[in-house]
């Protein structure tokens, strides 16, 4: 049966899920939704969230709460902000747009991806400087050092540098599916296609979605090459080259957050790469907790991977987050609806590290971080 057009209301991460897959060629929702190998990485991490308890306190007046932070001396509307990811057009058309300009609103971070599906001069100027340039090495990394001079030129003051990609994971479900940047059209695709005709008259009257950094002539890349010559070496040249903001982000293991804080990286975001690299990968919440523990507690501490609701966000502070990231849910939120349906989707996510602080006795955000010292 053709699916039509679907009006969807977003009250919780599931219902943004599946309002995106009502809407997305199987292809597309497999490529978003899926993981590495069998799942089980991407799982252990959101039982590992979910197994995280909170002490509701009483009687603490809690009347006035506010949400707000800081992070690189750039304040905060809300305590969240999101991760960079590929692609996102082919969420729904605009999508990257979308959230480049509900970031700039609330001036928080979005993440401009190396592949995604607008170029980063167009992000920079649709989040009002709020986008930071996510970078990923290729080939020698001598194009790599020219992304990093073209994102200094437009303005950009932080770089996120991924890490945990050397190889990119295998991810069974968007094998299966054949799916391709650019992609290979064949009969399994144009039926899927068809079958989802307001996804796919959308994306033909906006045209196709490409990665956008790449158009040019002279500028290419392969999102499936291998990565695997990055090296220290890679990251000082990196390092002498940026003098604004550094983010290290894929990282899970204690003595390498160390090794990175004393590379001179301004920040270390911890993460799984939402589970889509290595199945059997440690539970990146966990990873959190560790290397903030290792680190101590003033060094900038990222986290993004499995964050789903305002209570994860909560949790992962509380864990020793510095700042915290959100990942799929934007794009799911995107596809379900378009902006209309981003924004109820950052509402609730609102609303939910509000209540959560209420419960918690908390009035602020540098309360709740303080709940792991204590």
């Amino acid at each position: 049966m053709i699916r039509g057009p679907w009006k969807t209301d977003i009250h919780s991460y599931e219902d943004a899920r599946a309002g995106a897959q009502r809407y997305l060629p199987w292809m597309v929702f497999d490529y978003i939704d899926g993981a590495a190998g069998t799942g089980a990485g991407e799982a252990r991490n959101l039982a590992a969230l979910r197994s995280i308890q909170l002490s509701p306190r009483v009687l603490r007046n809690v009347s006035a709460r506010d949400i707000s932070t800081t992070v690189f001396d750039q304040h905060c509307q809300v305590p969240f902000g999101i991760a960079p990811m590929g692609m996102c057009n082919l969420s729904r058309p605009g999508a990257d747009l979308m959230l480049a300009k509900i970031a700039a609103q609330h001036n928080v971070p979005v993440g401009a991806s190396t592949v995604a599906s607008t170029s980063l001069e167009s992000m920079h100027k649709a989040s009002d400087g709020n986008a930071w340039f996510q970078l990923y090495f290729s080939g020698d990394g001598s194009g790599t050092e020219r992304l990093v001079q073209r994102a200094k030129d437009a303005g950009y003051k932080t770089l996120i540098v991924t890490l945990d990609v050397p190889e990119v994971g295998r991810r069974p479900r968007e094998l299966r599916r054949g799916f391709k940047m650019p992609f290979k059209i064949g009969v399994p695709q144009f039926i899927d296609f068809a079958l989802h005709p307001e996804w796919s008259i959308g994306s033909l009257i906006a045209g196709k979605p490409d990665m956008a950094n790449f158009t040019e002539p002279g500028w290419e890349f392969d999102r499936t090459e291998s990565r695997a010559r990055a090296d220290w070496g890679f990251l000082k040249r990196i390092r002498q080259m940026w003098d604004g903001n550094l983010v290290a982000k894929g990282v899970c293991h204690v003595g390498d957050g160390l090794k990175l804080r004393d590379a001179g990286v301004d920040a270390i975001q911890v993460s799984s790469h939402g589970g889509r690299q290595l199945d059997s990968g440690v539970p990146p919440i966990e990873a959190l907790r560790d290397i903030r523990d290792a680190i101590g507690p003033d060094f900038p501490l990222f986290y993004d991977t499995g964050v789903r609701s305002g209570e994860d966000i909560v949790k992962a502070y509380v864990q020793g987050a510095s700042f915290v990231f959100l990942g799929r849910g934007m794009q799911f939120a995107c596809a379900a609806g378009g902006a209309a349906t981003l924004a109820q989707y950052w509402d609730l996510l609102s609303q939910d590290v509000s209540i959560t602080m209420a419960q918690l006795g908390c009035t602020t955000i540098e309360e709740l971080k303080q709940l792991r010292m204590r």
